[in-house]
This record gives structure tokens, sequence and C-alpha cells, in this order.
């Protein structure tokens, strides 16, 4: 493996790398740079092994910790959307990555799709938003986002609850009707 130098600091704002130091301008710091490159060629040449304490500052391994930590943080809250979003979760978790001063990907953001159409009977439609709720919400630190989601499936809930409210009222209205017009031919025939 040939070393050109050690990457001491981070990606900058515009993609760039900042702080990457050339061997060659290292004069004082050679037998650091020596056993760097030492322990670099003993490592198995299949593999792109970093030794992190000789290769990253202090400031880069923080750096690569936050974004652990956040890779973490974020997969667990798309894992508690899909254990809870049930049948109405539409396909897998999708992320937005960030590439670390390890040059290893690391999740810092995601998203998972759930259905929150209305079903065809309002019934049906209350326990699909109840669901949607649960799901939006199932993450213990829930985004703007997911609490969108929530108020939007409880919107449709409360949709579902006046169509059903309409439905009885009309069937009760209907079996009014039918008991008047019964009654009404009942006191017909007792006339005649």
């Amino acid at each position: 493996m040939n070393i050109n130098g050690i990457f001491l600091g981070l990606t900058g704002p515009s993609g760039e790398q900042t702080n990457y130091v050339n061997k060659k301008d290292l004069s004082s710091n050679q037998n650091t740079l020596d056993k760097a490159a030492d322990g670099i060629n003993k490592q198995d040449k299949n593999k792109k092994i970093y030794d992190d304490k000789l290769t990253l500052s202090k400031d880069a391994l923080l750096i690569i910790q936050k974004l652990k930590t956040r890779d973490r943080e974020v997969r667990q809250h798309e894992r508690a959307h899909m254990a809870a979003g049930g049948p109405y979760i539409t396909g897998g978790p999708t992320y937005t990555y960030q590439t670390g001063p390890d040059g290893k990907r690391y999740a810092i953001a995601g998203e998972v799709h759930i259905d929150t159409s209305p079903e065809k009977d309002p019934e049906a439609t209350i326990r699909k938003m109840e669901t949607v709720k649960r799901a939006a919400l199932a993450p213990s630190n829930p985004s703007t986002q997911d609490r969108l989601v929530a108020a939007k499936a409880s919107m449709e809930e409360q949709k579902a609850h006046l169509e059903l409210l309409k439905e009885k009222r009309d069937e009760a209205s209907h079996l009014q009707e039918k008991d008047n017009h019964l009654e009404s031919q009942k006191e017909g025939g007792e006339d005649g």
C-alpha cells in the first residue's frame, strides 16, 4: 500500500478535504509516519484498514463518533416506524448518507413511506389512521414530519368518524321512515 500522506481533518463544505498533510512536508514527524506506514503495510493487503490513532486526528475521531451515534439513532428511528406501521408501510427505509473522515458512509437522515389514503369504508379508515398515527409517533423523538403525518392521519380519522355518524344517522332516519310507513298502513287498515 502506498502512503503519500495522512488525512487529519474533515471534508469541507464543498467536499474538499482539509488538513491533508503530505508526507514529504513532515520531516519532524518522519518517525511517526514511518510507524504508521509499517503498521499499514502489515495489514491484510485486501482490506482497507485504518490505524485510527496514527491516521486520524482527534477532531476527526470525534466526528466519526458523532456520525456513528447519528447513524445508530437514524436507523433505530426508522425501525420504530417500520415496526408500528404494519401493512401500511409501502417499502423499506431510505437513508441520506454522509461520508466520514474514515471514508465510511453514515446515515444522517432517513424516511419510511406509509400509505395515508382513506379506505373505502369509514370504520376501516379509522382503524388504518390509528395505525398510521402510532407508526408516525413510534420513535422516541418524532420529527416535525412525523408529527405532520400523525396530524394528517388524525384529520382523516375525524372525517371518517363524521362519515360514520352520517351513515348511522341516515340509517336511523331510513328506519324511522319505514316505521312511520308501517304505522300509517297499520292505522289505515284498522279504519277500514
